[in-house]
C-alpha cells in the first residue's frame, strides 16, 4: 500500500514537474532557502479522506530527523546541509519540491524544501533538518507519525542577480 501511494505520488509529481519545467523561470535550484517558514497551528485532528478539490495526494509516515553531524556536507541538490534551514530528505519527490510535514501527535506544521535523498532506514518516509524538528515538536523524541502533503507555496521570493552596480 505504501509502495504505491509513494509511486502513484511521484507519478503525479513527474507530470505536474513537467509543465512546469516548460515555463521560463529560475530552476529549483534558484529558489531562495526558506529559512523562517510560519509554524501552523492545526490542533489535534484525526486524518480524514476528503473528495475535495483542493485535496492533494498525501503520504502518512514515520519521520526522523537529522542534524550538526551532517552540518555543512553537500546534499543530493549540491548545496551543504544546513541543519538550521526548514529543508528534509525524501526518497522519491523531485529535489525542490516543498512538502507541509504536520505532526499527527501535536498538530504542529511547517513547510521544508526536499534538498536530499532519503530517509536510509527502511519504514521511514522523511528526514526532515533540526530546526524543522524543533518547530514540530519533535526533537527529542527523535521519530514521530507525521503526514506529509505537496505545497505549492505563492509568497517564495527566487534569487535574481541583481544589477551591477559598478
Amino acid at each position: 500500500m505504501r509502495r504505491r501511494l509513494a509511486e502513484g505520488l511521484a507519478v503525479l509529481l513527474s507530470v505536474a514537474s513537467l509543465g512546469a519545467g516548460a515555463a521560463s523561470g529560475p530552476s529549483s535550484l534558484e529558489a531562495a532557502k526558506v529559512t523562517q517558514p510560519r509554524v501552523i497551528e492545526t490542533g489535534r485532528h484525526k486524518t480524514r479522506k476528503t473528495n475535495s478539490p483542493k485535496s492533494k495526494a498525501s503520504q502518512v509516515g514515520t519521520a526522523s530527523w537529522y542534524g550538526e553531524l551532517f552540518q555543512g556536507k553537500q546534499t543530493a541538490s549540491g548545496e551543504p546541509f544546513d541543519m538550521r534551514d526548514f529543508t528534509a530528505a525524501h526518497p522519491s519527490l523531485p529535489l525542490g519540491t516543498f512538502v507541509k510535514v504536520t505532526n499527527l501527535r501535536n498538530g504542529k506544521a511547517v513547510v521544508v524544501r526536499i534538498n536530499d535523498r532519503g530517509p536510509v532506514v527502511d519504514g521511514r518516509i522523511i528526514d526532515v533538518s533540526y530546526n524543522a524538528a524543533r518547530a514540530l515538536g519533535f526533537r527529542g523524541r527523535g521519530l514521530q507519525t507525521v503526514r506529509l502533503d505537496l505545497y505549492q507555496p505563492t509568497d517564495v521570493a527566487l534569487l535574481q542577480p541583481v544589477a551591477n552596480l559598478n
